[in-house]
Protein backbone atom coordinates (compact mmCIF):
# COMPACT_ATOMS: atom_id res chain seq x y z
CA UNK A 1 0.00 0.00 0.00
CA UNK A 2 1.59 3.36 -0.70
CA UNK A 3 1.62 6.53 1.53
CA UNK A 4 -1.39 8.12 -0.36
CA UNK A 5 -3.19 4.71 0.12
CA UNK A 6 -2.40 4.43 3.59
CA UNK A 7 -3.69 8.15 4.76
CA UNK A 8 -6.82 7.42 2.81
CA UNK A 9 -7.27 4.19 4.59
CA UNK A 10 -6.58 5.67 7.48
CA UNK A 11 -8.85 8.66 6.83
CA UNK A 12 -11.82 6.58 5.84
CA UNK A 13 -11.76 4.21 9.03
CA UNK A 14 -11.04 7.74 11.13
CA UNK A 15 -14.35 8.89 9.38
CA UNK A 16 -16.61 5.44 9.93
CA UNK A 17 -15.14 5.46 13.39
CA UNK A 18 -16.92 9.21 14.05
CA UNK A 19 -20.05 7.28 12.86
CA UNK A 20 -19.65 4.82 14.45
CA UNK A 21 -19.50 6.13 17.92
CA UNK A 22 -22.54 8.57 17.34
CA UNK A 23 -24.44 5.16 16.34
CA UNK A 24 -23.06 3.71 19.85
CA UNK A 25 -24.79 7.15 21.33
CA UNK A 26 -28.02 6.04 19.92
CA UNK A 27 -30.72 4.38 22.50
CA UNK A 28 -34.34 3.43 21.73
CA UNK A 29 -36.85 3.15 24.39
CA UNK A 30 -37.57 -0.58 23.41
CA UNK A 31 -36.45 -3.37 20.54
CA UNK A 32 -37.17 -0.42 17.68
CA UNK A 33 -33.86 0.40 16.34
CA UNK A 34 -33.10 -1.37 12.64
CA UNK A 35 -29.50 -2.75 11.46
CA UNK A 36 -29.07 -4.20 8.46
CA UNK A 37 -26.02 -5.61 6.84
CA UNK A 38 -25.54 -5.96 3.22
CA UNK A 39 -23.07 -8.07 1.56
CA UNK A 40 -21.71 -6.90 -1.63
CA UNK A 41 -23.22 -10.13 -3.62
CA UNK A 42 -26.82 -9.63 -2.12
CA UNK A 43 -29.18 -8.73 -4.26
CA UNK A 44 -30.94 -5.12 -3.32
CA UNK A 45 -34.60 -6.73 -4.68
CA UNK A 46 -33.62 -9.46 -2.21
CA UNK A 47 -33.39 -7.09 0.38
CA UNK A 48 -36.02 -5.20 0.08
CA UNK A 49 -38.23 -8.25 -0.56
CA UNK A 50 -36.89 -8.77 3.67
CA UNK A 51 -38.04 -5.25 4.65
CA UNK A 52 -40.74 -5.86 3.35
CA UNK A 53 -41.39 -9.10 5.10
CA UNK A 54 -40.33 -7.47 8.67
CA UNK A 55 -42.72 -4.94 8.05
CA UNK A 56 -45.36 -6.90 7.96
CA UNK A 57 -44.36 -9.36 10.59
CA UNK A 58 -44.04 -6.08 12.74
CA UNK A 59 -47.96 -5.58 13.02
CA UNK A 60 -48.04 -8.41 15.30
CA UNK A 61 -45.77 -5.67 17.90
CA UNK A 62 -48.67 -5.45 20.65
CA UNK A 63 -46.87 -2.24 21.80
CA UNK A 64 -47.87 0.43 19.53
CA UNK A 65 -44.95 2.92 19.84
CA UNK A 66 -42.60 0.34 19.42
CA UNK A 67 -44.77 -1.05 15.88
CA UNK A 68 -44.69 2.51 14.80
CA UNK A 69 -41.03 3.04 15.61
CA UNK A 70 -39.95 -0.04 13.92
CA UNK A 71 -42.27 0.26 10.46
CA UNK A 72 -41.13 3.79 10.39
CA UNK A 73 -37.49 2.68 10.57
CA UNK A 74 -38.05 -0.25 7.58
CA UNK A 75 -39.87 2.19 5.79
CA UNK A 76 -37.19 4.62 5.97
CA UNK A 77 -34.68 1.94 4.83
CA UNK A 78 -36.86 0.55 2.01
CA UNK A 79 -36.80 4.79 0.80
CA UNK A 80 -33.20 4.74 0.60
CA UNK A 81 -32.47 1.24 -0.99
CA UNK A 82 -34.53 2.87 -3.88
CA UNK A 83 -31.11 4.47 -4.97
CA UNK A 84 -29.49 1.34 -5.40
CA UNK A 85 -29.32 -0.65 -7.99
CA UNK A 86 -26.64 -2.83 -6.71
CA UNK A 87 -24.70 -2.77 -3.43
CA UNK A 88 -21.22 -0.87 -2.74
CA UNK A 89 -17.79 -2.88 -3.46
CA UNK A 90 -17.15 -3.84 -0.19
CA UNK A 91 -21.28 -3.81 0.50
CA UNK A 92 -23.32 -1.35 3.18
CA UNK A 93 -25.05 -0.78 6.28
CA UNK A 94 -28.10 0.09 6.84
CA UNK A 95 -29.37 1.96 10.44
CA UNK A 96 -32.92 3.62 11.39
CA UNK A 97 -34.85 4.05 14.46
CA UNK A 98 -36.26 6.05 16.71
CA UNK A 99 -33.41 7.47 19.06
CA UNK A 100 -34.24 8.59 22.61
CA UNK A 101 -33.31 12.10 22.89
CA UNK A 102 -34.80 13.40 26.47
CA UNK A 103 -37.87 13.98 27.97
CA UNK A 104 -39.69 11.33 27.07
CA UNK A 105 -39.49 13.09 23.12
CA UNK A 106 -37.66 10.89 20.21
CA UNK A 107 -35.97 11.20 16.57
CA UNK A 108 -36.12 9.36 13.37
CA UNK A 109 -32.23 8.28 12.40
CA UNK A 110 -31.41 7.04 9.47
CA UNK A 111 -28.03 6.21 8.04
CA UNK A 112 -26.20 4.53 5.56
CA UNK A 113 -22.76 3.61 5.60
CA UNK A 114 -21.26 2.40 2.34
CA UNK A 115 -18.12 0.30 1.80
CA UNK A 116 -16.63 -0.10 4.79
CA UNK A 117 -12.89 -1.49 5.19
CA UNK A 118 -13.71 -4.86 4.44
CA UNK A 119 -16.34 -6.74 2.65
CA UNK A 120 -19.29 -7.56 4.44
CA UNK A 121 -19.45 -11.23 5.20
CA UNK A 122 -23.16 -11.88 5.31
CA UNK A 123 -26.86 -10.69 5.45
CA UNK A 124 -27.83 -9.73 9.21
CA UNK A 125 -30.82 -8.35 10.00
CA UNK A 126 -30.93 -6.94 13.79
CA UNK A 127 -34.16 -5.09 15.67
CA UNK A 128 -33.21 -3.97 19.45
CA UNK A 129 -32.90 -1.19 21.44
CA UNK A 130 -29.18 -0.39 20.42
CA UNK A 131 -27.96 -0.05 17.12
CA UNK A 132 -25.61 -3.60 15.76
CA UNK A 133 -22.10 -1.63 15.19
CA UNK A 134 -19.83 -4.32 16.59
CA UNK A 135 -18.93 -5.80 12.88
CA UNK A 136 -18.23 -2.35 11.92
CA UNK A 137 -16.09 -1.62 15.17
CA UNK A 138 -14.27 -5.40 14.81
CA UNK A 139 -12.98 -3.83 11.52
CA UNK A 140 -11.64 -0.94 12.31
CA UNK A 141 -9.06 -2.56 14.71
CA UNK A 142 -7.79 -4.70 11.86
CA UNK A 143 -3.90 -5.58 11.97
CA UNK A 144 -3.21 -5.45 8.33
CA UNK A 145 -2.61 -8.00 5.96
CA UNK A 146 -0.97 -11.36 7.06
CA UNK A 147 -0.35 -14.91 5.01
CA UNK A 148 -0.63 -17.68 7.14
CA UNK A 149 0.93 -21.02 6.89
CA UNK A 150 0.30 -24.50 9.06
CA UNK A 151 1.67 -27.74 8.09
CA UNK A 152 3.14 -31.32 9.72
CA UNK A 153 3.78 -34.22 7.40
CA UNK A 154 0.12 -34.99 6.88
CA UNK A 155 -1.13 -31.66 5.93
CA UNK A 156 -0.86 -28.03 5.64
CA UNK A 157 -3.35 -24.95 5.39
CA UNK A 158 -2.10 -21.92 3.81
CA UNK A 159 -4.53 -18.69 3.73
CA UNK A 160 -4.95 -15.17 4.76
CA UNK A 161 -5.37 -12.99 8.44
CA UNK A 162 -7.06 -10.18 7.01
CA UNK A 163 -8.10 -7.70 10.29
CA UNK A 164 -9.54 -10.24 12.26
CA UNK A 165 -10.45 -12.81 9.57
CA UNK A 166 -9.24 -15.48 8.62
CA UNK A 167 -9.82 -16.84 5.32
CA UNK A 168 -8.52 -20.19 4.67
CA UNK A 169 -7.21 -20.67 0.72
CA UNK A 170 -5.70 -23.85 0.05
CA UNK A 171 -4.64 -27.26 1.57
CA UNK A 172 -2.62 -30.21 0.56
CA UNK A 173 -2.19 -33.68 2.31
CA UNK A 174 0.76 -35.80 2.28
CA UNK A 175 2.18 -39.20 0.65
CA UNK A 176 4.85 -39.17 3.17
CA UNK A 177 4.81 -42.98 4.74
CA UNK A 178 4.55 -43.67 8.60
CA UNK A 179 7.84 -44.28 10.27
CA UNK A 180 7.43 -47.88 10.37
CA UNK A 181 8.43 -49.59 7.08
CA UNK A 182 7.30 -52.66 5.34
CA UNK A 183 8.51 -55.89 5.05
CA UNK A 184 10.93 -56.11 2.36
CA UNK A 185 12.16 -52.74 2.41
CA UNK A 186 16.07 -51.81 3.51
CA UNK A 187 15.54 -49.63 6.43
CA UNK A 188 18.33 -47.08 4.68
CA UNK A 189 16.34 -47.54 1.31
CA UNK A 190 12.78 -47.06 3.33
CA UNK A 191 14.56 -43.71 5.35
CA UNK A 192 15.88 -42.55 2.10
CA UNK A 193 12.51 -42.66 0.00
CA UNK A 194 10.36 -41.12 3.10
CA UNK A 195 12.96 -38.02 3.09
CA UNK A 196 11.83 -37.67 -0.38
CA UNK A 197 8.81 -37.76 0.20
CA UNK A 198 9.07 -35.10 3.01
CA UNK A 199 10.71 -32.95 0.80
CA UNK A 200 8.05 -33.43 -2.07
CA UNK A 201 5.83 -32.62 0.08
CA UNK A 202 7.58 -28.97 1.22
CA UNK A 203 8.07 -28.22 -2.29
CA UNK A 204 4.12 -28.22 -2.67
CA UNK A 205 3.19 -26.71 0.58
CA UNK A 206 5.90 -23.50 -0.84
CA UNK A 207 4.56 -23.71 -3.97
CA UNK A 208 1.11 -22.90 -2.70
CA UNK A 209 2.49 -20.53 -0.34
CA UNK A 210 4.03 -18.51 -3.41
CA UNK A 211 1.23 -18.92 -5.57
CA UNK A 212 -1.00 -17.08 -2.86
CA UNK A 213 1.37 -14.67 -1.12
CA UNK A 214 4.13 -13.30 -3.80
CA UNK A 215 1.58 -11.53 -6.18
CA UNK A 216 0.57 -9.87 -3.29
CA UNK A 217 4.24 -9.52 -1.58
CA UNK A 218 3.66 -5.55 -1.50
CA UNK A 219 0.56 -5.01 -0.09
CA UNK A 220 1.24 -8.20 3.42
CA UNK A 221 2.39 -7.23 6.84
CA UNK A 222 4.50 -10.65 7.31
CA UNK A 223 4.03 -14.41 7.34
CA UNK A 224 2.89 -16.55 10.46
CA UNK A 225 4.23 -20.26 10.07
CA UNK A 226 3.04 -22.68 12.34
CA UNK A 227 2.97 -26.88 13.17
CA UNK A 228 4.67 -29.02 15.42
CA UNK A 229 8.60 -28.22 16.15
CA UNK A 230 10.41 -30.45 14.01
CA UNK A 231 8.21 -29.87 11.06
CA UNK A 232 8.43 -26.08 11.08
CA UNK A 233 11.96 -25.80 11.42
CA UNK A 234 12.41 -28.28 8.48
CA UNK A 235 10.41 -26.10 6.12
CA UNK A 236 12.12 -22.98 7.46
CA UNK A 237 15.47 -23.73 7.61
CA UNK A 238 15.31 -25.21 4.19
CA UNK A 239 14.20 -22.45 2.48
CA UNK A 240 11.61 -23.24 0.31
CA UNK A 241 9.60 -20.56 0.42
CA UNK A 242 9.94 -17.50 -2.05
CA UNK A 243 13.29 -15.56 -0.92
CA UNK A 244 11.26 -12.66 -0.77
CA UNK A 245 8.65 -14.38 1.35
CA UNK A 246 11.23 -15.70 3.60
CA UNK A 247 12.36 -12.09 4.68
CA UNK A 248 8.47 -11.73 5.72
CA UNK A 249 8.16 -14.49 8.22
CA UNK A 250 7.72 -12.72 11.53
CA UNK A 251 7.71 -15.79 13.76
CA UNK A 252 7.10 -19.93 13.77
CA UNK A 253 4.51 -21.22 16.40
CA UNK A 254 3.50 -24.48 18.09
CA UNK A 255 0.69 -25.29 16.62
CA UNK A 256 -0.90 -28.96 17.62
CA UNK A 257 -3.62 -28.42 14.15
CA UNK A 258 -2.84 -28.08 10.79
CA UNK A 259 -6.43 -28.63 9.07
CA UNK A 260 -7.89 -25.15 8.86
CA UNK A 261 -8.39 -25.03 12.21
CA UNK A 262 -5.16 -24.83 12.96
CA UNK A 263 -4.93 -21.36 10.99
CA UNK A 264 -6.88 -19.92 14.08
CA UNK A 265 -4.50 -21.55 16.18
CA UNK A 266 -2.08 -20.07 14.43
CA UNK A 267 -3.40 -16.37 14.98
CA UNK A 268 -3.88 -17.01 18.53
CA UNK A 269 -0.47 -18.11 18.94
CA UNK A 270 0.85 -15.33 17.17
CA UNK A 271 -1.46 -12.62 19.28
CA UNK A 272 1.73 -10.81 20.81
CA UNK A 273 3.65 -10.65 17.57
CA UNK A 274 0.56 -9.01 15.96
CA UNK A 275 -0.35 -6.34 18.58
CA UNK A 276 3.58 -5.50 18.80
CA UNK A 277 3.74 -5.20 14.49
CA UNK A 278 0.57 -3.48 14.54
CA UNK A 279 1.80 -0.24 16.81
CA UNK A 280 5.61 -0.53 15.25
CA UNK A 281 4.79 2.38 12.93
CA UNK A 282 3.44 4.28 15.85
CA UNK A 283 6.12 3.64 17.70
CA UNK A 284 9.01 4.75 15.16
CA UNK A 285 6.93 7.86 14.31
CA UNK A 286 6.70 8.98 18.42
CA UNK A 287 10.73 7.72 18.72
CA UNK A 288 11.30 10.15 15.75
CA UNK A 289 9.07 13.05 17.37
CA UNK A 290 10.79 13.17 20.57
CA UNK A 291 14.24 12.73 19.57
CA UNK A 292 13.70 16.14 17.89
CA UNK A 293 11.61 17.06 20.77
CA UNK A 294 14.99 16.59 22.97
CA UNK A 295 18.23 17.05 20.49
CA UNK A 296 16.46 18.70 17.65
CA UNK A 297 14.43 21.70 16.22
CA UNK A 298 12.18 19.87 14.36
CA UNK A 299 8.95 19.09 16.78
CA UNK A 300 6.15 21.11 16.98
CA UNK A 301 2.96 20.14 19.78
CA UNK A 302 -0.02 21.53 20.72
CA UNK A 303 -3.02 22.54 18.88
CA UNK A 304 -2.02 26.00 17.96
CA UNK A 305 1.09 26.14 17.35
CA UNK A 306 0.82 22.91 14.99
CA UNK A 307 -2.21 24.74 13.22
CA UNK A 308 0.34 27.55 12.55
CA UNK A 309 3.29 25.20 11.67
CA UNK A 310 0.57 23.50 9.10
CA UNK A 311 -0.52 27.02 7.49
CA UNK A 312 3.31 27.38 6.93
CA UNK A 313 3.48 24.30 5.46
CA UNK A 314 6.28 23.29 7.44
CA UNK A 315 5.07 19.89 8.93
CA UNK A 316 6.27 17.42 7.05
CA UNK A 317 4.52 14.67 9.33
CA UNK A 318 0.73 15.50 11.43
CA UNK A 319 0.29 13.55 14.48
CA UNK A 320 -2.91 12.58 16.01
CA UNK A 321 -3.90 10.45 18.38
CA UNK A 322 -6.52 8.28 17.79
CA UNK A 323 -8.29 8.94 20.60
CA UNK A 324 -8.88 12.83 20.43
CA UNK A 325 -12.09 13.91 20.87
CA UNK A 326 -11.61 18.02 19.94
CA UNK A 327 -13.38 20.69 18.07
CA UNK A 328 -11.94 23.14 17.16
CA UNK A 329 -14.34 26.78 17.12
CA UNK A 330 -13.49 29.66 14.79
CA UNK A 331 -13.92 33.48 15.34
CA UNK A 332 -13.52 36.16 13.40
CA UNK A 333 -13.41 39.50 15.44
CA UNK A 334 -14.35 42.65 14.30
CA UNK A 335 -10.92 43.69 12.81
CA UNK A 336 -10.70 41.11 10.43
CA UNK A 337 -8.31 38.26 12.39
CA UNK A 338 -9.29 35.01 12.97
CA UNK A 339 -9.13 33.16 16.32
CA UNK A 340 -9.30 29.34 17.04
CA UNK A 341 -9.87 28.05 20.40
CA UNK A 342 -9.43 24.11 20.91
CA UNK A 343 -12.53 22.57 22.87
CA UNK A 344 -13.95 19.15 24.07
CA UNK A 345 -16.67 17.98 21.92
CA UNK A 346 -19.08 17.51 25.28
CA UNK A 347 -18.30 21.43 25.78
CA UNK A 348 -20.86 24.21 24.67
CA UNK A 349 -18.99 26.58 22.89
CA UNK A 350 -17.22 29.57 24.58
CA UNK A 351 -17.27 33.09 24.14
CA UNK A 352 -13.79 34.21 22.55
CA UNK A 353 -12.08 37.76 23.85
CA UNK A 354 -10.61 39.28 20.70
CA UNK A 355 -6.83 41.40 21.48
CA UNK A 356 -9.16 44.10 20.78
CA UNK A 357 -11.23 43.32 24.00
CA UNK A 358 -14.56 42.84 21.80
CA UNK A 359 -16.06 39.64 22.73
CA UNK A 360 -17.04 37.48 20.19
CA UNK A 361 -20.39 34.88 21.27
CA UNK A 362 -20.55 32.80 18.44
CA UNK A 363 -17.98 30.79 16.36
CA UNK A 364 -18.05 28.39 13.42
CA UNK A 365 -17.51 24.74 14.94
CA UNK A 366 -16.23 21.45 13.16
CA UNK A 367 -14.45 18.83 14.33
CA UNK A 368 -10.92 19.21 15.28
CA UNK A 369 -9.11 16.09 13.17
CA UNK A 370 -10.89 17.08 9.83
CA UNK A 371 -9.72 21.10 10.25
CA UNK A 372 -6.52 19.27 10.35
CA UNK A 373 -6.54 16.94 7.96
CA UNK A 374 -7.85 19.48 5.58
CA UNK A 375 -5.04 21.56 6.21
CA UNK A 376 -2.29 19.10 5.94
CA UNK A 377 -4.46 18.02 2.62
CA UNK A 378 -3.73 21.35 1.58
CA UNK A 379 0.13 21.99 2.17
CA UNK A 380 1.10 18.12 1.06
CA UNK A 381 1.52 16.60 4.71
CA UNK A 382 1.34 13.58 6.07
CA UNK A 383 -1.76 12.70 8.51
CA UNK A 384 -0.54 9.43 10.83
CA UNK A 385 -2.92 8.61 13.54
CA UNK A 386 -1.00 7.03 16.95
CA UNK A 387 -2.39 4.33 18.87
CA UNK A 388 -2.87 4.96 22.99
CA UNK A 389 -1.89 1.09 23.27
CA UNK A 390 2.06 2.24 24.18
CA UNK A 391 3.29 4.87 26.72
CA UNK A 392 4.46 7.61 24.36
CA UNK A 393 1.18 7.28 22.24
CA UNK A 394 -0.95 7.59 25.76
CA UNK A 395 1.89 11.02 26.17
CA UNK A 396 0.69 12.15 22.60
CA UNK A 397 -2.80 12.10 23.86
CA UNK A 398 -2.44 13.25 27.81
CA UNK A 399 0.74 15.50 27.66
CA UNK A 400 0.56 16.55 23.89
CA UNK A 401 -3.30 17.55 23.69
CA UNK A 402 -3.64 15.20 20.85
CA UNK A 403 -1.85 16.48 18.09
CA UNK A 404 1.93 17.20 17.76
CA UNK A 405 4.13 17.23 14.07
CA UNK A 406 7.59 16.73 12.71
CA UNK A 407 8.36 19.42 10.73
CA UNK A 408 10.27 19.51 7.40
CA UNK A 409 12.86 22.45 8.81
CA UNK A 410 13.07 24.29 12.12
CA UNK A 411 10.17 27.49 11.96
CA UNK A 412 10.77 28.59 15.83
CA UNK A 413 7.06 28.72 16.12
Amino acid sequence: MTESEQEQSDRQKYEFKKVIEELQEYNGSGTQLVTIYVPPDRRISDVVAHVTQEHSEASNIKSKDTRTSVQDALKSIKDRLKYYDTPPENGMVLFSGAVDTGGGQSDMVTEVLEDPPQPIQSFRYHCDSDFLTEPLADMLTDKGLFGLVVLDRREANVGWLRGKRVDPVKSATSLVPGKQRKGGQSAQRFARLRLEAIDNFYQEVAGMANDLFVPKRHEMDGILVGGPSPTKDEFLDGDYLHHELQDMVLGKFDVAYTDESGLHDLVDAASDVLDEHEILQDKQVMETFFQELHDGNRATYGFEQTRENLVMGAVDRLLISEDLRKDVVEYECPDGREAYEFVDKTESTPSFECPSGDVVEEGEREDAIEFLMNIADQRGSETIFVSTDFEKGEQLLNAFGGVAGILRYSTGV
